[in-house]
């Protein structure tokens, strides 16, 4: 695959929009500067140029500078993968961090309330995502473009497909919303433009929304891998449908697992292969030779410079130095130098025990796995995952200043093989367990080089550890502990979980996140999840 960063054109791109958006005001306000929506909208290099904005908005924070906030109130910084990566990680085994801002230890211990700025974050994150999604398929419509003299033939038709692209990554935010909050605000391109008040749409009824653009989408999006790189195709949107199949249960109280097979086994079928080496997927070239991924959240580290996505996960993995290991100079080891090394997040115990010793993606650094004191980085393990160093050994384009070149993999194939495996475990027809063993031994035998560790069979419990040691810190575990029961279960415990050293079990309340306080004060058609 040719790199074309879409990053970098929205950053250089004439038509930059201000980002400054508030969903606490209006969930489907689209942001604008001096220019009107006909001077942004006036070519089809105007579209294109919206288009990297809506991609590129994954990997910027709404405010200007390299620390830029969520939204206007909630104090907490970044992208939307730095406030995704807190949800998904730093609440189950595999993250805790040292830090005491208010309300990051309560994702450590699962004591959050609805006044939580990272949970308020995210949410918010996620709808100026989709507002930005509503306002190019209003200015996209056809007369939009008929009175604007956009008509030849070749640019129609590469706008349709920008039209599906946006409306996938809205499909993906609000897969966002149904898996964390269950049961969202919802706006789209035909709600009120304005100030009102959002109904609010039940977890059964978003999924059913979901799943209905999906399907009509996967025909009119680019054909699997044909598209440029780190835009949607129809590999994306069939691995979106099979995510969802496979935890349809948790959102709607029925089993999809045929439907995750059918929808696994297209993206499989689709031409991806695993890359050799699994290091290599997460370095900062992991652009280059991918056949794995099938679509990323893109970071430069020349253009696109902010304290979020890669940025936060690699620098918060390490200390500059560390007593336990003196010979080693963190900076050039994980490709980050100036200010790089924040000594953040670190994992649990239970991550690395998982880990056969010959396992190739058993990658932390220390000593101490025990974590006894959660204020201190040296109680846990760093993790060596992504590090802004390439394949060649260099560093990434801006070692100087700490901003990596690494991307971010929102699905890839790996993933596929689980889905499939797990499906068929579970009941669903249309695959074998034979496919299911050999495409996990595939995963096993990459991580060990050879067939030696391969499994004879395999169990839901082997798929669920399994899916731990290939995909931790990919923002999978929290999810993935739901649908095996686990995460609020008294029979699966880690460090701190609810607080305690030993762990506690806790009420299933947890398994969603509470809709964020100043949400349910702003807009009076939202009522509370259970529990909160």
């Amino acid at each position: 695959m040719k790199k074309n960063k879409l990053i970098i054109k929205i950053l250089l791109a004439v038509f930059v929009i201000l980002l400054s958006v508030s969903c606490l005001d209006d969930l489907d306000r689209f942001p604008v500067n001096a220019n009107s929506a006909d001077d942004v909208y006036k070519s089809f290099a105007g579209y294109k140029s919206v288009l990297a904005k809506v991609y590129g908005a994954y990997a910027t924070p709404l405010n200007e500078g390299p620390a830029g906030y969520y939204d206007n109130s909630s104090g907490a910084e970044g992208d939307f993968l730095r406030a995704y990566y807190n949800m998904q990680s730093l609440t189950t085994e595999e993250g805790i961090t040292t830090w005491t801002d208010a309300g990051l230890h309560d994702l450590n211990f699962m004591t959050w309330s609805a006044n939580n700025p990272f949970i308020s974050g995210l949410y918010s994150r996620s709808f100026y995502q989709i507002a930005l999604v509503n306002e190019f398929l209003r200015e996209s419509a056809d007369n939009k473009l008929a009175n604007r003299g956009i008509t030849k033939e070749d640019e129609l038709k590469e706008i349709q497909y920008f039209r599906a692209e946006v409306r996938f990554l809205r499909a993906f935010q609000y897969w966002v919303l149904i898996d964390l909050f269950g049961n969202p605000s919802f706006v789209d391109e035909n709600s009120p433009v304005g100030k009102f008040f959002p109904p609010q749409i039940q977890r059964k009824d978003l999924f059913v929304f979901i799943e209905s653009e999906l399907l009509d989408l996967q025909n009119k999006l680019k054909a699997a891998r044909t598209n440029e790189y780190g835009r949607a195709d129809q590999g994306a949107c069939w691995a979106l449908l099979a995510r969802m199949y496979l935890n349809s249960v948790i959102y709607t109280g029925s089993q999809r697992y045929n439907d995750a097979i059918t929808f696994s086994e297209k993206v499989i079928n689709a031409g991806y292969s695993l890359k050799d080496e699994y290091t290599h997927l997460f370095l900062a070239d992991n652009d280059k030779d991918n056949n794995e991924v099938i679509l990323t959240i893109n970071y430069d580290g020349l253009t696109n410079q902010n304290y979020g996505g890669l940025c936060y996960i690699i620098n918060a993995s390490f200390i500059v130095t560390r007593e336990d290991s003196p010979d080693i100079n963190f900076r050039e080891y994980y490709g980050m130098g100036g200010m790089g090394g924040w000594f953040g997040n670190r994992a649990r115990k239970e991550l690395p025990a998982r880990f056969n010793d010959n396992d190739k993606r058993k990658l932390f650094l220390g000593k101490k796995a025990d974590v006894e004191d959660v204020n201190n980085f040296f109680d846990g393990l760093m993790v060596a995952k992504f590090r802004n160093i390439t394949s060649k050994g260099e560093y990434g384009s801006n070692f100087d200043e700490a901003f990596p070149d690494n991307d971010f993999p929102l699905f890839r194939l790996a993933e596929m093989y689980f889905i499939y495996a797990e499906a068929v475990l579970r009941g669903g027809t249309g695959g074998t367990e034979a496919n299911a063993l050999i495409y996990i031994n595939k995963i096993r035998e990459r991580a060990f080089g050879n067939n030696s560790y391969n499994f004879s069979a395999i169990t839901l419990n082997d798929i669920l550890d399994e899916r731990s040691r290939e995909l931790y810190w990919e923002c999978f575990r929290r999810t993935d502990l739901i649908r095996f029961g686990l995460y609020t279960s008294a029979t699966h415990l880690w460090q701190w979980k609810g607080g305690e050293k030993a762990g506690i079990g806790l009420s299933n309340s947890y398994n969603l996140f509470p809709i964020p306080a100043n949400e349910l004060m702003a807009n009076p058609n939202l009522e509370q999840n259970n529990g909160y």
